[in-house]
C-alpha cells in the first residue's frame, strides 16, 4: 500500500495552473481574490484506505490529493484535506469517521463516503454539511432524506438499465443468473437489472452470498449449462475474480458480468467478462494528457474510481472558496454553493451540475471487457 506524499516532481506551478484553467470551472478567475483572503477550512476526505477494496480507496485518495494540490497552486489558497478510513464493509468505522467529520469545526464539506451502505452511515451526521460521493450509486441515497448528499456519479436506476439491456440485446443472453453480495448497493442493482430482464422475458435465477464469503463451490454447481451470463453486482473485485476462477474450474462457461463495484484491473481480470462502470476510463480524453501524466509519474497506473474523485473535490473546493469569497465558509453557506454548482469542463468529460436531490444531471454507465488482460470499452461505441 502506498503512502500519501504532499505532490512533487510536477513541471511546477505554471503546468498546475494549465491544468486548473482546463478542469476547474472558475479557478482561474478567483486567483487574485483568493490571494488576499483564505478561509482557515477544510474539507474532509471519506475512502476505504484499508480493509478489502484499499486499492480503490487509495487509487481516490491520490486523486483528491492532486485535486487538491492542483487547486491550491492555481489559486494561491492553502485548503486542507483531513482524511478519514471508511472501509467498504465495515459501516460502524464510518459511523465513527462521520462523527469525527462532524464535531471537528474546521471541516465544512465532505468528498465521500465511497460506498452506499457508507453513505448511509453518514447521513444522520451530516445535517447540514454538504457530502459527495465519488462513486456510490444506490438509487435511494437521492430520495429527499439526505438533503445535504450529492454524488457525480450515476445511480443504479441507469446502471442496471444500461447492464440488462446490453447483456440482452448485445450478448444475446436470455437465461440469466444473478448474485448479490448482501449489501445496500448490491441488492439495490440486483433488482433493477432482474426486473428489467424479467420484463425483456429472460429467465432470471436470483441468490446471494456475503461479502465474507470465499468458497463459492456451491453456488457454482447451481449454475446450469443452460445459463448464458452471471450478473454480479458485487462491492469486492478480488472476490469476483475468486469466484470467476472457481466458475472456470468446474467447466462453467457462462459469460461473467460483473457491476461498477467490480471494476478494478488489479483486482479482476477474468478473460472475456464485462464490466461497468460509472465513469469512463479518462485515458485519450481531450485535455486529460497532462493530469494524467502528473498522476501517474506520481502514483502509477489508476482505474476509473480516481478520477470522479478528483471532480468530487473539485466541487468541495469551489464551493469553499466562493463561501470564503462571499464572506464566511461556514458548512450552511458551502452547502448553498455545492447546490449552484455548475461546471462546464472535467476531467470526466463532461460537466457537473446537479439536479433538485443531488444527482448530477446528464450521468451515464460505461461498459468494458476484458481481452487479453486490459479492460477495452464497448459502450458507448
Amino acid at each position: 500500500m502506498k503512502k500519501t506524499k504532499a505532490l512533487a516532481g510536477l513541471a511546477g506551478v505554471a503546468v498546475i495552473a494549465a491544468l486548473a484553467a482546463t478542469f476547474n470551472g472558475h479557478a482561474t478567475g478567483l486567483a487574485s481574490a483568493a490571494a488576499t483572503k483564505t478561509c482557515n477550512a477544510s474539507v474532509g476526505l471519506a475512502a476505504p484506505l484499508t480493509g478489502p477494496v484499499a486499492s480503490i480507496g487509495q487509487e481516490q485518495l491520490h486523486w483528491a490529493q492532486l485535486s487538491l494540490d492542483t487547486y491550491n497552486k492555481a489559486n494561491k489558497t492553502s485548503y486542507k484535506m483531513i482524511q478519514g478510513d471508511s472501509p467498504v464493509v465495515n459501516v460502524a468505522a464510518s459511523i465513527a469517521v462521520a462523527r469525527q467529520f462532524a464535531s471537528n469545526k474546521k471541516i465544512a464539506v465532505v468528498v465521500g463516503p465511497a460506498g452506499s451502505q457508507e453513505v448511509q452511515a453518514f447521513g444522520p451526521s451530516m445535517k447540514g454539511m454538504a457530502y459527495l460521493s465519488m462513486s456510490a450509486t444506490r438509487d435511494d441515497l437521492t430520495n429527499g432524506k439526505r438533503p445535504s448528499f450529492f454524488r457525480v456519479v450515476g445511480s443504479d436506476d441507469a446502471q442496471g438499465l444500461i447492464d440488462a439491456t446490453y447483456a440482452l440485446d448485445k450478448l444475446k443472453a436470455d437465461n440469466i443468473f444473478v448474485i448479490s453480495d448482501g449489501s445496500s448497493y448490491s441488492v439495490g442493482l440486483a433488482a433493477r437489472f432482474v426486473n428489467v430482464a424479467h420484463k425483456a422475458g429472460a429467465t432470471v435465477t436470483l441468490d446471494a452470498i456475503t461479502q465474507q464469503q470465499t468458497d463459492f463451490s456451491a453456488l457454482v454447481d447451481k449454475i446450469g449449462s443452460s445459463v448464458d451470463l452471471v450478473f454480479l453486482p458485487w462491492q469486492v473485485a478480488s472476490q469476483a475474480q475468486t469466484f470467476a476462477q472457481q466458475m472456470k474450474a468446474k467447466g462453467k462457461s457462462a459469460i461473467i458480468f460483473g457491476s461498477d463495484g467490480v471494476f478494478s484491473p488489479s483486482d479482476f481480470n477474468q478473460e472475456g467478462a464485462y464490466v461497468s462502470s460509472f465513469a469512463r476510463d479518462i485515458h485519450g480524453l481531450p485535455g486529460a494528457a497532462a493530469l494524467i501524466k502528473a498522476y501517474e509519474t506520481k502514483y502509477g497506473k489508476f482505474g476509473t474510481f480516481g478520477p470522479p474523485t478528483f471532480v468530487a473535490m473539485q466541487v468541495a473546493l469551489s464551493a469553499l472558496d466562493k463561501a470564503c469569497q462571499a464572506g464566511a465558509a461556514t458548512r450552511s453557506t458551502v452547502l448553498a454553493q455545492v447546490k449552484k454548482t455548475n461546471i462546464a469542463k472535467t476531467i470526466l468529460g463532461r460537466p457537473i451540475r446537479f439536479d433538485a436531490n443531488g444527482d448530477v444531471v446528464g450521468a451515464s454507465f460505461y461498459i468494458y471487457r476484458i481481452s487479453g488482460g486490459k479492460y477495452k470499452l464497448v459502450f458507448p461505441t
